[in-house]
C-alpha cells in the first residue's frame, strides 16, 4: 500500500531525471521574470522602460543557480534592492527569484555562507519593508525558503550516507561470501585428500602385496582382495558424503553422519591389512565429545596413518585417542625411517605436505592446535593435536 501511494511521486521523478538542471532552472527564471514583469504592466502608473528590465534582471541569473549560489543571489538581490529603491510598488508580493535564491543557498552553500546569509536576509526584511505586515510575509517567506532549503540539504546528506553504507554493506557481503567460498572449498579439499589418499593407499599396497601371496597363502590373498574391496566401498560412501553439497541447487542433500570415535577400531583394522600393526588406544571415559571434535579427530588420525602406510615403512603405530582436562588428546605415532630433523626445526614448525596442512587446519577448526615432525630422538613419526571439547560439554560431562 505505502508504495502505491509513492508511486506518482517516484514517477515524476523519474520524467525528470533525465532533464538538464540549466533547463529546469531556466523554467523558473522565466516563470520568476513573469511574475516580475506583471507586477510592473499592472500597476497603475506608467514606468520607464529601464523599470522593466531591472524587474527581469532579477530573474536573470538564476539558471545558475547550482553552480554559483551565493553569487547569482548577490547579483539578484542587488537588482532586486535597485528595483525597491527606485520602483518600489512594482515589487511582486512573493518575490520567486528571493524565495529560490535563499533555498538554492541554504541547500549548497557552506555552514558559515549559509548562516550570515539567513541574518542579512532578515535584516534586509526588517529594514527593507514598508509596512509590519510586509515586514512579517517577507520573514516568514524567506526564513521558511531557508528552512525548506535546510531541509533538503540534511536530506540529501541522510541519502548519500544511505548510499555509502548499502555500498559498503554489499562490499562486506561480497567479502563475506568470497570467503565462505575459499572456506568451503578448502573443507571440502580436505575432506576429498582424507578420503581418497587413504583409501587409494591402502588399495594399492594391499594390490600390490596381492600377487605375492596369491600362489604361497590363496586364503591371505583372497582376505586381501577382500580389503581392498571394503576400501573403496568405504570410500565411495563418504564421497557421496561431501558430493552431497555440490549438487544443483533446490536439490535435496544426502544427509550423513561425520565420522566418529568409534569409527577408529574399523579404521585401524583396514589400516592392519596393509601390513603395519596397529595399536589403538580409544578413551572410554563417559562424557559426550562434539561431533565437530570427533570428525576432526577421526580425520587427522585417518592422515596420520595413510602417511605411515605411505611413507614412513613403519611395522607398528600407536594410536592414542584420550581426553586431558578440558581437551581431547590425539597422538599417532610410528616406527618407521622418519624424517631428518634439522636444528631450527621444531616439531611444531614441522610444515610437511597437504595433508600435514589439512591436520593443523582440522584443529585449528575447532579451536585447537596441531603439530607434526620427527618423533623422538628422529626415530619414526608424531602426529599430536589438542582439541578443547568446550565449557559446555565438560560441565554436562561433570555432572553426570
Amino acid at each position: 500500500m505505502d508504495g502505491d501511494r509513492f508511486a506518482p511521486g517516484r514517477a515524476w521523478r523519474a520524467r525528470f531525471a533525465g532533464v538538464s538542471p540549466y533547463v529546469l532552472d531556466s523554467l523558473l527564471a522565466a516563470g520568476s521574470a513573469g511574475i516580475s514583469l506583471w507586477a510592473v504592466y499592472h500597476d497603475d502608473r506608467a514606468w520607464p522602460w529601464w523599470v522593466p528590465l531591472l524587474a527581469l534582471g532579477t530573474a536573470l541569473p538564476l539558471p545558475w543557480r547550482r553552480r554559483a549560489p551565493l553569487v547569482v543571489m548577490a547579483v539578484s538581490g542587488a537588482v532586486s534592492a535597485v528595483v525597491s529603491v527606485v520602483a518600489h510598488p512594482v515589487m511582486p508580493q512573493l518575490p520567486l527569484y528571493a524565495v529560490i535564491t535563499v533555498y538554492t543557498v541554504a541547500d549548497r552553500a557552506r555552514d558559515r555562507q549559509r548562516w550570515a546569509v539567513l541574518a542579512v536576509v532578515v535584516a534586509a526584511n526588517v529594514v527593507g519593508t514598508h509596512s509590519p505586515d510586509g515586514m512579517l510575509f517577507s520573514l516568514l517567506t524567506s526564513v521558511g525558503a531557508f528552512v525548506f532549503g535546510s531541509l533538503v540539504r540534511e536530506l540529501r546528506r541522510l541519502a548519500r550516507a544511505e548510499a555509502e553504507r548499502a555500498e559498503e554493506a554489499g562490499r562486506r557481503a561480497a567479502s563475506d561470501a568470497a570467503r565462505a567460498v575459499a572456506q568451503e572449498r578448502g573443507r571440502i579439499a580436505r575432506e576429498m585428500h582424507d578420503i581418497l589418499a587413504h583409501a587409494v593407499s591402502l588399495m594399492v599396497i594391499q594390490a600390490e602385496a596381492g600377487p605375492l601371496v596369491v600362489r604361497k597363502d590363496p586364503e591371505l590373498a583372497i582376505r586381501t582382495f577382500d580389503t581392498i574391496a571394503d576400501s573403496g566401498r568405504d570410500a565411495m560412501v563418504q564421497l557421496r558424503r561431501v558430493l552431497g553439497v555440490l549438487k544443483e541447487d533446490g536439490a535435496a542433500p544426502e544427509l550423513a553422519p561425520q565420522p566418529r570415535l568409534a569409527e577408529l577400531a574399523a579404521l585401524a583394522e583396514r589400516v592392519r591389512g596393509a601390513g603395519p600393526r596397529v595399536e589403538l588406544e580409544l578413551d572410554d571415559s563417559p562424557g559426550p565429545v562434539p561431533a565437530d571434535v570427533q570428525a576432526a579427530a577421526y580425520r587427522i588420525v585417518q592422515e596420520a596413518l595413510t602417511n605411515t602406510v605411505k611413507h614412513s615403512g613403519a611395522d607398528r603405530v600407536a594410536v592414542r585417542v584420550v581426553r586431558s582436562g578440558e581437551a581431547l588428546e590425539v597422538v599417532v605415532s610410528d616406527n618407521g625411517r622418519g624424517v631428518r630433523r634439522r636444528a631450527d626445526r621444531t616439531v611444531s614448525e614441522w610444515s610437511g605436505g597437504r595433508g600435514l596442512v589439512g591436520i593443523r587446519e582440522r584443529a585449528a577448526a575447532c579451536g585447537g592446535r596441531a603439530e607434526a615432525g620427527p618423533g623422538p630422538e628422529g626415530k619414526g613419526f608424531l602426529v599430536s593435536a589438542r582439541l578443547p571439547l568446550g565449557e559446555s560439554v565438560m560441565r554436562e560431562g561433570v555432572g553426570r
